[in-house]
């Protein structure tokens, strides 16, 4: 459980982390000042920053203020991603150079959409470390061409003899079972474990699995009538097959396979969406923290490969909601860009910050309603 923690708060902190540092790169870039560049969220543990004079840096123990033309880089006690202080992001000082708020609508809109875009370059990159690692991949059946392919659990049915027994989606099935005669049985395909546990309805197994490191013995009784769609045990399986890329090609694959991934994120919001807006209700689980959490955990249990393809699927989603044109997010403030333009004058400083004021509050609300979700499913 331990693990799961630090391995939730560092996926949490990188994601954050790098849409910030993508907001802060751009802005530096277009000559616009970064007061703050922090690591964690404060209060500040400490403070570094280049003097003016010597053009050396100076050391700045606590949360005391600092004064500076240059950017304070900060070490910050909660340790959740990271942030960046720009000069004129709360459209004051519109005079100034080296201010957010002085520059024009383009720059502007490059500062905002840099923190998006870096998601999604980091969603690259871990994925193109997956395909150079090795990845797991569905393959047709065991054969010498992939002597490492293994069965494992892709889904699993509610209130079936797999959920009430606790297994979970990507144990993978022991190839050597032991019957109650306490005789190995070699399973080399699904077809085998299939008809092993056709042979066994009804009557007690004990199903070797491996779940990560560990090596599990699972007692489940395979039912004798199925629900339609279903089999004795109540899950899908599938063959994997651990594929490894050479680098070159494992950067090309993990774009394409980055910008699929993108694509079904978005059709999956849409019909979300698009089914609210018709009254049919949100089909699909929405998972808070506490969700993200809880499949943190399982992830960390599964090894190294799965927590990075985890992680890109958090960024990839990261960038996505920020994207979106609504109050609070980049993309909501791109969009009073955007009018800004049409206009051909900014939207009155007052109103902009009161529509983002708003949408911050709605978007806490939503935060807290799917975090209740999550803690009753998952106490239930």
């Amino acid at each position: 459980m331990f693990l799961a923690v630090i391995v939730f708060i560092l996926v949490l902190g990188v994601l954050i982390f790098v849409h910030e540092m993508g907001h802060f790169l751009v802005a530096r870039r277009n000559g616009i000042k970064a007061e703050e560049f922090g690591f964690g969220f404060p209060p500040r543990i400490f403070g570094v920053y280049k003097s003016e004079k010597s053009e050396k840096y100076k050391f700045v123990p606590g949360n005391k203020n600092i004064r500076s033309k240059n950017t304070v880089y900060s070490l910050n006690w909660i340790p959740l991603g990271g942030f960046v202080k720009i000069k004129g992001e709360d459209g004051g000082e519109k005079k100034d150079s080296d201010s957010f708020a002085g520059k024009s609508a383009w720059v502007r809109t490059k500062v905002l959409a840099a923190g998006v875009i870096m998601n999604f370059v980091l969603a690259w990159v871990l994925i193109s470390i997956v395909f150079m690692l090795g990845s797991p991949q569905a393959t047709n059946a065991i054969s010498k061409d992939t002597p490492n392919a293994k069965i494992q659990i892709s889904e699993i049915s509610p209130d079936s003899p797999a959920s009430t027994a606790g297994l979970k989606v990507g144990d993978e099935i022991s190839k050597i079972q032991i019957n109650s005669a306490n005789q190995k049985i070699k399973i080399n395909s699904i077809k085998d474990l299939q008809n092993y546990i056709n042979i066994h309805k009804g009557q007690k197994i004990i199903l070797a699995v491996k779940r990560g490191p560990e090596k599990l013995n699972i007692s489940i009784t395979p039912r004798i009538n199925t629900p339609s769609g279903q089999g004795p045990l109540g899950v899908a399986l599938v063959e994997t097959s651990l594929v490894r890329y050479p680098w070159y090609k494992a950067i090309w694959t993990g774009l394409i396979t980055t910008l699929n991934l993108t694509w079904a994120i978005l059709v999956a919001l849409g019909t979300i969406i698009k089914n609210l807006f018709i009254g049919h209700g949100v089909s699909a689980d929405v998972a808070g923290p506490v969700g993200i959490a809880v499949l943190t955990k399982q992830v960390t249990e599964m090894g190294l490969i799965y927590i990075l393809q985890f992680a890109a699927l958090l960024s990839i989603n990261l960038g996505i909601i920020n994207a979106f044109p609504f109050p609070a997010l980049d993309g909501g403030r791109i969009l009073f860009i955007v009018i800004e333009k049409i206009k051909g004058h900014p939207v009155s400083q007052k109103v902009e910050q009161a529509f983002h004021t708003s949408g911050f509050i709605l978007l806490i609300i939503l935060l807290v309603l799917i975090t209740f979700h999550d803690v009753a499913k998952f106490i239930k």
